[in-house]
């Protein structure tokens, strides 16, 4: 017995079961008064608690603090205390998949880009199909704002789509100061190796072996992969882009970031050119 309600019920089990008064059967648990005939005065939370459920039924991967952002925005109030003793009654607490590996020695922290278009970062997700064909998924990110950019799914990617992709996100967006990726074959072939050349695009490539060089484009492919990809059941490439296409306007428009101030992406982006308009 450690909670004061476990203390209670156990009282009232022994009242029960052995038809002992209440005084005895404190006795003998070694229990106060007080606790057992303390009557809670907290107010009916029915209705925070729904909204709690109903929102991590459909985020079912977010932890308690970004769940309480959500709730937050739905116009519900509470005290960060009082939710997370909402979330952990209701069991909704989410269970890690697989460990994770520890850094050996320092670090030095990234230095983030102060504005738009100044860097983005590339990488690859590899998944499947359900009838067990490989497919993998080109991420492009903005690490000004952690905006998603472009999610570019296919069977195969050479780095001659991989320009084209680059290409048409350019011609959205406007020419990147420097690109990262990894030392992967579509990033450093020929095409790209061209492309790079006729764009006069600084292309930085990170240590071989080193993806913490690259951490932003990897901390977005966990989250892609925990909240979206391990989640769904893809049977065709079409299937794919269409979730994918969905969960990316979900993730720069609706999804808390919380190295952002719990803003979304594009609204990260949008405070911080209106900042600079002001200034």
């Amino acid at each position: 017995m450690v909670t004061p309600d476990d203390k209670r019920k156990a009282v009232v089990h022994l009242m029960a079961i052995h038809q002992v008064s209440q005084r005895r059967a404190r006795s003998a648990l070694n229990v106060d008064r007080s606790t057992v005939r303390y009557q809670s005065r907290r107010d009916d939370d029915t209705d925070l608690r729904d909204a709690i459920k109903a929102v991590a039924k459909e985020r079912r991967r977010f932890g308690y603090r970004r769940l309480h952002v959500m709730v937050e925005r739905r116009g519900w109030q509470g005290n960060h205390k009082k939710f997370r003793r909402i979330y952990r009654e209701e069991k909704l607490q989410v269970r890690r998949r697989g460990g994770r590996k520890r850094a050996q020695g320092t670090r030095r922290p990234m230095v983030v880009p102060d504005g738009p278009n100044q860097r983005w970062s590339l990488d690859f997700v590899s998944d499947a199909l359900t009838d067990g064909r490989r497919f993998r998924t080109l991420a492009v990110v903005d690490e000004h704002a952690r905006e998603n950019l472009a999610l570019i799914a296919d069977t195969s990617l050479s780095g001659l789509r991989v320009s084209r992709e680059l290409d048409r996100v350019i011609s959205e967006r406007g020419i990147p100061g420097t690109i990262v990726s990894d030392n992967g074959t579509e990033f450093t072939s020929m095409a790209i190796l061209r492309w790079v050349q006729d764009n006069e695009i600084d292309w930085h490539d990170i240590a071989p072996g080193k993806p913490q060089q690259n951490a932003f484009v990897e901390s977005f492919n966990g989250k892609l992969r925990d909240e979206c990809q391990n989640e769904t059941l893809f049977g065709s490439l079409a299937k794919v882009r269409s979730t994918l296409e969905a969960w990316q306007e979900d993730y720069n428009t609706h999804r808390p970031h919380s190295a952002l101030g719990n803003l979304m992406p594009r609204e990260f982006a949008e405070k911080r050119t209106m900042d600079k308009l002001a200034a």
